[in-house]
């Protein structure tokens, strides 16, 4: 309990000294705004504390900031790039998925998919391997457009006209919550910055 209390109290200073990392942020992800567990991203179903069939989902892929940043791979980014770990470790791009699913995802960009082929066990989560996109459930395509244009800002990052398009469109048509208003703030509390494109 002391080594939580010592994350929490600390994690903002990190923040601001430019050295904070995902490893140490995985234990105040799950500690600060799932401690009771939670609905996952991708299928909309309870988790409970610690579940093994959950992990952290980024929502922007990593893959994607290792080119843009050409650091190498993601370890090799990890010891060489501090900007690297402040992306990786930025909770507003962080949530729960399932791990079959964040697998199955990969680093597959978002889009609209004609017709409903749905995957294992009733999750609304399409993909489309021969187009190479995904299509996430209606009630998560918001939470998602907000945390790929907060981390494009953020960081200028790139996000490709047709993909913004279609996150500016999900955005509107699924505005922020209770639930995801009072998990930006709480990330806010705990890193030190909230997302705009939320409050």
């Amino acid at each position: 309990m002391k080594h939580v209390m010592f994350a929490l109290l600390c994690f903002p200073l990190i923040v601001s000294a430019g050295e904070r990392n995902y490893l140490d942020t995985i234990p105040v992800f799950w500690r600060t705004l799932y401690p009771d567990g939670g609905t996952g991203l991708y299928c909309g179903t309870r988790f409970a504390a610690f579940d093994r069939d959950y992990n952290i989902e980024h929502v922007y892929p990593m893959s994607w900031v290792t080119r843009a940043l050409r650091c190498g791979d993601r370890d090799a980014c990890r010891r060489s790039s501090a900007r690297f770990n402040e992306i990786e470790s930025d909770m507003h791009n962080m949530y729960p998925a399932r791990k079959d699913i964040n697998r199955r995802r990969g680093a597959l960009p978002y889009r609209e998919i004609r017709g409903e082929t749905h995957i294992e066990r009733g999750c609304d989560f399409e993909i489309d391997y021969r187009a190479g996109v995904v299509e996430p459930r209606p009630a998560s395509r918001g939470n998602i457009a907000r945390a790929m244009l907060y981390l494009a800002d953020r960081y200028q990052l790139q996000i490709y006209e047709r993909q913004r398009r279609t996150l500016l469109a999900w955005h509107r048509a699924d505005p922020p919550d209770d639930e995801e208003r009072r998990r930006n703030r709480r990330i806010a509390d705990v890193q030190g910055n909230a997302n705009s494109w939320i409050d």
